[in-house]
């Protein structure tokens, strides 16, 4: 639920926690159902449903890349630590902008459809990576950081001794 307010609240552009729910989805959500996959697609096309839709071929991108990125999230399960989440976030990260970059120049308009084109989408969008960078690595580290802190030490250990 937090990650639909944060996204509806004002914030700088690709700042959201989406890209880390995907992955943290990925990890730890299949060990409750595989649907929770899913979410990250779920919370964005209803937000998306609030804050404006766009080009439908560019919200397939979008919504493709976050299931990617979930996909990430399973590999990553496999052996988790500090140095595969870091990499996973930053391959998710490197997924999203190729993907929802290209799907721009496909399918906006405001490119030529051609490599100078594509090249030229991929430049002008480099300040949204480095902002996506920012946010992703952020609510990557609390979204794990907090379920781990509460896993080890809050609320998940009291629950297990009730």
């Amino acid at each position: 639920m937090a990650s639909v307010v944060l996204r509806l609240l004002p914030h700088p552009a690709n700042v959201t926690p989406m890209a880390a729910l995907a992955l943290f989805s990925g990890v730890y959500g299949t060990k409750v159902s595989k649907w929770v996959l899913a979410l990250p697609i779920v919370l964005m096309a209803g937000t998306d449903l609030i804050v404006g839709t766009y080009h439908w071929q560019v919200m397939i991108a979008v919504y493709a890349s976050f299931l990617a990125i979930a996909g990430i999230g399973l590999l990553v399960q496999r052996m988790k630590n500090v140095g595969t989440i870091t990499l996973g976030t930053l391959g998710g990260t490197l997924l999203f902008f190729l993907a929802t970059n290209a799907a721009v120049w496909a399918f906006s308009g405001m490119y030529q459809l051609n490599l100078a084109g594509l090249m030229l989408s991929y430049a002008m969008a480099i300040p949204f990576l480095k902002l996506s960078l920012v946010g992703d690595l952020f609510y990557t580290a609390v979204f794990f950081g907090m379920y781990e802190f509460l896993k080890n030490y809050g609320v998940f250990r009291l629950v297990q001794r009730i």
